[in-house]
Protein backbone atom coordinates (compact mmCIF):
# COMPACT_ATOMS: atom_id res chain seq x y z
CA UNK A 1 0.00 0.00 0.00
CA UNK A 2 1.20 3.12 -1.08
CA UNK A 3 1.60 6.25 1.81
CA UNK A 4 1.34 9.81 0.95
CA UNK A 5 1.20 12.81 2.80
CA UNK A 6 -1.88 15.28 3.12
CA UNK A 7 0.55 18.31 2.64
CA UNK A 8 1.92 17.15 -0.88
CA UNK A 9 -1.59 16.23 -2.39
CA UNK A 10 -2.91 18.98 -4.96
CA UNK A 11 -6.32 19.52 -6.86
CA UNK A 12 -6.67 16.47 -8.97
CA UNK A 13 -5.64 13.78 -5.98
CA UNK A 14 -7.92 15.19 -3.77
CA UNK A 15 -10.92 14.69 -6.57
CA UNK A 16 -9.40 11.58 -7.73
CA UNK A 17 -8.87 10.00 -4.38
CA UNK A 18 -11.49 11.58 -1.95
CA UNK A 19 -14.27 12.27 -4.12
CA UNK A 20 -14.01 15.97 -3.88
CA UNK A 21 -14.54 19.36 -6.19
CA UNK A 22 -15.39 22.07 -6.42
CA UNK A 23 -19.00 23.70 -6.31
CA UNK A 24 -19.87 26.13 -9.21
CA UNK A 25 -19.76 30.00 -7.70
CA UNK A 26 -17.76 31.65 -5.47
CA UNK A 27 -19.61 31.69 -2.20
CA UNK A 28 -21.01 34.64 -0.15
CA UNK A 29 -20.81 34.20 3.75
CA UNK A 30 -24.13 35.95 4.65
CA UNK A 31 -25.77 32.72 2.80
CA UNK A 32 -24.28 30.85 5.46
CA UNK A 33 -23.47 32.61 8.16
CA UNK A 34 -24.79 35.20 10.59
CA UNK A 35 -22.58 38.35 10.62
CA UNK A 36 -22.84 40.86 13.39
CA UNK A 37 -21.85 44.36 13.16
CA UNK A 38 -18.04 45.05 15.46
CA UNK A 39 -18.18 46.31 18.38
CA UNK A 40 -15.78 49.43 19.60
CA UNK A 41 -14.06 47.71 21.83
CA UNK A 42 -13.70 44.18 19.44
CA UNK A 43 -12.37 47.32 16.96
CA UNK A 44 -9.92 48.33 18.94
CA UNK A 45 -8.49 44.82 19.60
CA UNK A 46 -8.72 43.97 16.11
CA UNK A 47 -7.02 46.83 14.96
CA UNK A 48 -3.68 46.69 17.49
CA UNK A 49 -3.82 42.63 16.27
CA UNK A 50 -3.34 43.99 12.43
CA UNK A 51 -1.07 46.75 13.43
CA UNK A 52 0.76 44.02 15.45
CA UNK A 53 1.48 41.54 12.46
CA UNK A 54 1.73 44.05 9.70
CA UNK A 55 4.99 45.50 11.47
CA UNK A 56 6.71 41.80 11.59
CA UNK A 57 5.65 41.32 7.87
CA UNK A 58 6.97 43.95 6.93
CA UNK A 59 10.29 42.98 8.49
CA UNK A 60 10.39 40.21 5.81
CA UNK A 61 9.53 35.69 6.16
CA UNK A 62 7.13 35.59 8.97
CA UNK A 63 7.34 32.14 10.50
CA UNK A 64 4.66 29.57 11.05
CA UNK A 65 5.09 30.47 15.17
CA UNK A 66 4.40 33.58 14.09
CA UNK A 67 1.77 33.67 12.66
CA UNK A 68 -0.04 31.82 15.04
CA UNK A 69 0.83 33.78 17.98
CA UNK A 70 0.87 37.23 16.35
CA UNK A 71 -2.86 36.58 14.30
CA UNK A 72 -4.56 33.33 14.82
CA UNK A 73 -4.47 33.11 18.70
CA UNK A 74 -5.46 36.42 19.39
CA UNK A 75 -8.07 36.53 16.64
CA UNK A 76 -9.60 33.44 17.81
CA UNK A 77 -9.33 34.69 21.48
CA UNK A 78 -11.59 37.71 20.43
CA UNK A 79 -13.92 35.65 18.16
CA UNK A 80 -14.77 33.39 21.07
CA UNK A 81 -12.82 30.39 20.41
CA UNK A 82 -11.25 30.30 23.38
CA UNK A 83 -14.60 29.60 25.63
CA UNK A 84 -15.75 26.89 27.57
CA UNK A 85 -18.31 25.31 24.53
CA UNK A 86 -14.89 25.19 22.23
CA UNK A 87 -12.08 22.95 22.51
CA UNK A 88 -9.35 23.68 20.39
CA UNK A 89 -6.93 20.76 19.47
CA UNK A 90 -3.09 21.88 18.22
CA UNK A 91 -0.91 19.98 15.93
CA UNK A 92 -2.47 16.45 16.54
CA UNK A 93 -1.85 13.64 13.32
CA UNK A 94 -5.36 12.91 11.46
CA UNK A 95 -6.65 9.60 11.25
CA UNK A 96 -4.92 7.67 8.45
CA UNK A 97 -7.48 7.48 6.04
CA UNK A 98 -7.17 4.33 3.80
CA UNK A 99 -8.61 4.25 0.29
CA UNK A 100 -8.65 0.46 -0.81
CA UNK A 101 -9.81 1.12 -4.18
CA UNK A 102 -6.17 2.44 -5.02
CA UNK A 103 -3.90 0.73 -2.52
CA UNK A 104 -3.44 3.61 -0.78
CA UNK A 105 -2.91 5.60 2.73
CA UNK A 106 -2.66 9.23 3.03
CA UNK A 107 -1.42 10.89 6.76
CA UNK A 108 -0.53 14.37 7.77
CA UNK A 109 -1.23 16.72 10.70
CA UNK A 110 -3.38 19.64 11.11
CA UNK A 111 -2.49 22.67 12.40
CA UNK A 112 -5.91 23.84 14.71
CA UNK A 113 -9.03 22.30 14.90
CA UNK A 114 -11.82 23.81 16.96
CA UNK A 115 -14.53 21.02 17.95
CA UNK A 116 -18.00 21.63 20.05
CA UNK A 117 -17.89 20.40 23.43
CA UNK A 118 -21.54 20.77 24.36
CA UNK A 119 -24.77 19.92 22.56
CA UNK A 120 -23.82 18.14 19.62
CA UNK A 121 -20.82 15.67 20.20
CA UNK A 122 -17.69 16.00 18.52
CA UNK A 123 -19.13 18.77 15.90
CA UNK A 124 -16.23 20.15 13.88
CA UNK A 125 -16.70 24.11 13.86
CA UNK A 126 -13.69 24.91 11.79
CA UNK A 127 -10.10 23.31 10.24
CA UNK A 128 -7.17 25.69 10.10
CA UNK A 129 -4.25 25.12 8.05
CA UNK A 130 -1.26 27.80 8.23
CA UNK A 131 0.62 27.98 5.42
CA UNK A 132 4.35 29.86 6.04
CA UNK A 133 4.59 33.60 5.12
CA UNK A 134 7.59 34.11 3.13
CA UNK A 135 9.29 37.00 1.64
CA UNK A 136 7.88 35.68 -1.92
CA UNK A 137 4.60 35.13 -1.01
CA UNK A 138 2.94 31.70 -0.29
CA UNK A 139 -1.14 32.10 -1.04
CA UNK A 140 -3.13 30.05 1.24
CA UNK A 141 -5.47 28.85 -1.70
CA UNK A 142 -2.18 26.43 -2.29
CA UNK A 143 -3.07 24.83 0.90
CA UNK A 144 -6.47 23.91 0.05
CA UNK A 145 -5.92 20.26 -0.84
CA UNK A 146 -4.47 19.53 2.26
CA UNK A 147 -6.90 21.31 3.88
CA UNK A 148 -9.75 18.88 2.26
CA UNK A 149 -8.21 15.86 2.92
CA UNK A 150 -8.09 16.89 6.86
CA UNK A 151 -11.47 18.10 6.83
CA UNK A 152 -12.30 14.60 4.41
CA UNK A 153 -12.68 12.41 8.66
CA UNK A 154 -15.09 15.26 10.20
CA UNK A 155 -17.81 14.55 6.87
CA UNK A 156 -18.49 11.01 7.90
CA UNK A 157 -20.35 12.78 11.00
CA UNK A 158 -21.74 15.66 10.11
CA UNK A 159 -22.91 17.30 6.75
CA UNK A 160 -20.53 20.22 6.65
CA UNK A 161 -17.59 21.87 8.02
CA UNK A 162 -15.79 25.11 7.88
CA UNK A 163 -11.85 25.31 6.37
CA UNK A 164 -9.39 28.25 6.76
CA UNK A 165 -6.24 28.35 5.01
CA UNK A 166 -3.93 31.47 6.09
CA UNK A 167 -0.63 32.79 5.67
CA UNK A 168 -1.39 35.03 8.16
CA UNK A 169 -1.73 37.96 5.94
CA UNK A 170 -4.50 36.53 3.64
CA UNK A 171 -7.22 34.42 5.11
CA UNK A 172 -8.92 31.85 2.33
CA UNK A 173 -12.28 30.23 3.84
CA UNK A 174 -14.16 27.50 2.22
CA UNK A 175 -16.90 25.51 3.17
CA UNK A 176 -17.22 21.98 3.01
CA UNK A 177 -20.49 19.56 2.50
CA UNK A 178 -20.46 15.64 2.61
CA UNK A 179 -22.57 13.87 0.25
CA UNK A 180 -22.19 11.07 -2.46
CA UNK A 181 -19.42 13.15 -4.25
CA UNK A 182 -18.44 15.93 -0.93
CA UNK A 183 -17.55 19.26 -2.65
CA UNK A 184 -16.14 22.37 -1.62
CA UNK A 185 -17.11 25.90 -1.91
CA UNK A 186 -14.73 28.86 -2.14
CA UNK A 187 -15.01 32.55 -0.68
CA UNK A 188 -13.20 35.47 -1.82
CA UNK A 189 -9.43 35.84 -0.07
CA UNK A 190 -9.83 38.58 2.63
CA UNK A 191 -6.35 40.49 4.01
CA UNK A 192 -5.46 41.04 7.32
CA UNK A 193 -3.83 44.62 6.99
CA UNK A 194 -6.37 46.06 5.03
CA UNK A 195 -9.42 47.30 7.17
CA UNK A 196 -12.75 46.45 5.64
CA UNK A 197 -11.44 43.03 4.81
CA UNK A 198 -10.14 42.42 8.25
CA UNK A 199 -13.79 43.34 9.94
CA UNK A 200 -14.39 40.57 7.47
CA UNK A 201 -12.37 38.11 8.56
CA UNK A 202 -13.34 39.11 12.37
CA UNK A 203 -16.90 38.95 11.58
CA UNK A 204 -16.48 35.12 10.08
CA UNK A 205 -14.44 33.83 12.49
CA UNK A 206 -16.92 35.21 15.05
CA UNK A 207 -20.08 33.32 13.42
CA UNK A 208 -18.35 30.43 12.58
CA UNK A 209 -17.73 30.11 16.00
CA UNK A 210 -21.42 31.10 17.42
CA UNK A 211 -23.40 28.53 14.64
Amino acid sequence: MVTLAAKNLNFEDVQHLLGFHESGEMGVFSDYLDLESISDFEQTELTEICTNFRRYLLSGRVSEGQIKFLALAPLMNLTGYYNQEIELLLEENIQRIDILESDTSITGRYDILAVKKSGVPNLTKLWVLIVEAKRAGIEPFTGIPQLLTYAHESLQSQSSVWGLATNGLHFQFIRICAGESPNYQLFPSLSLIESEPSIQVFKVLKAICKS
